[in-house]
């Protein structure tokens, strides 16, 4: 009994000691458990903070330990003399530099190069030299043409800062290869050809003397293209040293690239997107006439808060503003009579619309036609209807087979508002009216060594004393680097 007794007080002893251990273990995963199931919040990652070009092209820059010499620094106090117009020079690559430094890297080419289109062309696309280099990068014909810059009626790819831009950092990209990377003699070869850098290079190896670029016989202009190169590195990258306020020009791109199928006429483009002519013809400054190339597509370069409208409404936009346009090339024995007659319109609105004072036609020309009035293309005529007396909108449309509002879209106005005796109002497609006025392009020509207003005329096909009145001018001398404005014909 004793013995039995014995027994069951062990058992109960292991028992409670099993079942304490068993409490313990189970407190410990439950404490595991609530180690586990804590929340981890993750650190906020910093916002990314954005810079401007500037600080890019200083972060970046491969330059170093370059000389400023007398004449690099004459050129840094030239730039110095007018803060404000030094701003707006840098201010004229807003559009295009981000593009031209993403370029660059690409290639893995040095990014402060895309400081050479300041010296080049003041960054405007539309610059044009007496030597007649064009564009942002000045290219000569026969380079462009060896960099697959290709020129038509409709466009000249030279003028186009995206295009041009493309071959612009092909063309270094050789320069440095040829040059063993060397950025000052890849400079002045750009400016004054690589054969001629090359065979001073030899020259002074041959010498024995130093064959660095302060050390070649070059031309003037290239001997200057270097301290042109490092006054405005130098300024760009000490800013403060020189109290110079950069313009906030954010690194990033400010453009979108955008596809629109077809031929497309430039002011219904501006029209649609909401932005003025000059500035669309500013990014696409390829497209030389009204409109872009016929083909499959056109490429429109457009702000970036524009873009989203234009991808999204691209239907709408064709189906709004379809062109009703050819060109015809005159050939011997044309007359306005038999154009008018072969194309279904009449001659005085193919006067009317190409400007012409006279029934002569110039062999080679090119001439706008609208295209055939018959029922199938749903074309109207150019005209001109003349308010009278007891006119209304309503009548109007009811003469012309049009209706009220087709009207007053085509002239700007409401369909309640009262029309004035005399008042001339536009009757048929608006893309008409649009296009009379797109043949006008206004472009900023910055003046350069030399000009003269006769001689910048004769170099646009204009006359002297329009330049004069557009811009106000008196009988003073123009300057170098002042902008001032011309109006071109853009067909």
């Amino acid at each position: 009994m004793e013995r039995q007794r014995l027994i069951l007080v062990i058992f109960f002893a292991i028992f409670i000691s099993a079942c304490q251990q068993t409490q313990i273990l189970i407190e410990q995963n439950n404490k595991i458990d609530e180690v586990i199931t804590i929340e981890v919040i993750p650190e906020e990652e910093p916002e990314e903070v954005e810079i401007t070009v500037w600080q890019y092209l200083q972060e970046n820059s491969e330059l170093a330990n370059y000389e400023i010499d007398k004449i690099t620094q004459r050129y840094i106090d030239n730039h110095l003399r007018d803060k404000k117009l030094f701003n707006r020079y840098l201010e004229n690559s807003t559009f295009y530099i981000y593009y031209v430094i993403q370029k660059l890297n690409e290639a893995d080419l040095p990014v402060e190069l895309a400081l050479v289109p300041y010296i080049e062309s003041n960054y405007d696309p539309f610059s044009i030299s007496p030597s007649g280099a064009v564009g942002l990068w000045q290219f000569m014909p026969s380079t462009g043409r060896l960099y697959d810059l290709d020129k038509s009626w409709w466009q000249e790819d030279r003028h186009d800062p995206f295009l041009s831009t493309d071959a612009a950092v092909e063309y270094f990209d050789y320069l440095f290869k040829r040059f063993d990377d060397n950025l000052f003699h890849s400079l002045a070869s750009y400016n004054a050809g690589p054969t001629l850098v090359e065979s001073r290079i030899k020259r002074n190896i041959r010498l024995d003397k130093d064959p660095s670029f302060k050390n070649l016989r070059l031309p003037s202009q290239a001997r200057s293209y270097i301290p042109k190169f490092v006054a405005i590195y130098e300024i760009v990258s000490n800013p403060e040293k020189y109290g110079v306020v950069l313009p906030e020009i954010p690194y990033k791109e400010l453009v979108e690239r955008v596809e629109i199928n077809g031929q497309v006429e430039i002011l219904a483009f501006s029209d649609f997107v909401g932005l003025k002519p000059e500035f669309v013809y500013k990014l696409n400054a390829g497209y030389t006439k009204w409109a872009s190339a016929p083909g499959e597509k056109s490429i429109f370069y457009i702000p970036l808060e524009k873009a989203n409208l234009i991808n999204n409404d691209k239907d709408i936009f064709l189906q709004e503003n379809k062109i009703n346009w050819i060109t015809h090339k005159i050939k011997r024995g044309d007359s306005l009579w038999e154009l008018a007659n072969k194309y279904d319109t009449r001659v005085e609105i193919i006067k009317k619309i190409n400007f012409l004072d006279s029934d002569l036609l110039t062999l080679n020309d090119n001439l706008l036609i609208p295209l055939s009035q018959s029922e199938n293309n749903n074309f109207i005529p150019f005209e001109v209807h003349v308010v009278s007396e007891g006119d209304s909108l309503w009548s109007i449309a009811s003469r012309y087979k049009l209706t009220p509002k087709t009207i007053a879209r085509n002239n700007n106005i409401e369909t309640s508002s009262i029309l004035r005796i005399g008042q001339q109002l536009n009757i048929g497609n608006k893309n008409i009216y649009r296009t009379i006025d797109s043949k006008k392009r206004t472009i900023l020509y910055s003046v350069k060594q030399g000009d003269n207003l006769y001689r910048i005329a004769d170099l646009f096909g204009v006359e002297a004393v329009d330049i004069k009145k557009l811009n106000n001018l008196d009988d003073s001398a123009i300057m170098p680097g002042q902008i001032i404005k011309i109006i071109i014909s853009a067909f």
